[in-house]
């Protein structure tokens, strides 16, 4: 699960933010707090991967909030969630290393677009190894800058190919559609679905296993790179 901090002063926003995160498949709330000070103090005594800040902020600012995660060293990434349109703050945000930018007000679907697109760039860069070469890299930063717009079929959600992705990524074995409907928790004819998906994209491989009478099981393989 990624675990999520919301940093938001206005207590209404910040339930409804929380109510947002909470409905999105592979993130939970681990926090929510109403000031920049909270939040690094927050994130210095908890687990936390994401933070998703707003900038206006009763005691300081949320670059500000950014500028002392960086200087803690704080493993996390923020999302600004913010009513900031000045080109100025939008710069200096990209410059203090915000991932993504989302303007209020904003709807579910546009929070969960980013919190998905965030999930399978996560996922991605989670795995072990080294890119193909710079095209990789411009792939995954494109789809990072550019959430809902992803090749993905109609029907498949990016946090749930997270979760497959991130599922094979600890089956050194391979898993089968049915192993991976178990271990997400969706239906085995979904589960291959998703297989296939990344088996022709070449992020999985197809290897048949021969563990008794009759055809052999498929089992998906997370290519290591």
């Amino acid at each position: 699960m990624i675990r999520v901090l919301v940093v938001e002063d206005d207590p209404v926003a910040a339930e409804a933010h929380r109510a947002y995160v909470e409905r999105v498949a592979g993130f939970t709330v681990a926090g929510v707090v109403h000031s920049g000070n909270e939040a690094v103090r927050f994130c210095s005594r908890n687990p936390v991967d994401l933070v998703l800040l707003d900038f206006y902020l009763p005691d300081t600012h949320g670059l500000a909030v950014c500028a002392a995660l960086r200087a803690a060293r704080a493993p996390v990434d923020v999302i600004a969630v913010t009513s900031a349109r000045d080109l100025s703050e939008v710069r200096a945000a990209v410059s203090s290393g915000v991932m993504q930018y989302l303007l209020k007000p904003f709807t579910f679907a546009a929070l969960r677009g980013k919190l998905e697109t965030y999930a399978a760039w996560r996922a991605q860069v989670a795995q072990p190894g080294e890119v193909g070469g710079q095209t990789d890299v411009d792939r995954m930063l494109s789809e990072l800058r550019t959430p809902g717009t992803g090749p993905l079929p109609k029907g498949l959600s990016a946090s749930t190919l997270a979760s497959i992705t991130a599922a094979l990524d600890e089956a050194t074995e391979g898993l089968s559609a049915a192993g991976i409907a178990t271990a997400v928790g969706i239906a085995r004819v979904t589960a291959r679905r998703y297989l296939e998906y990344l088996a022709d994209n070449g992020v999985a491989e197809r290897r048949p296993h021969y563990g008794g009478v009759g055809r052999p099981e498929v089992r998906y393989t997370l290519v290591k790179r």
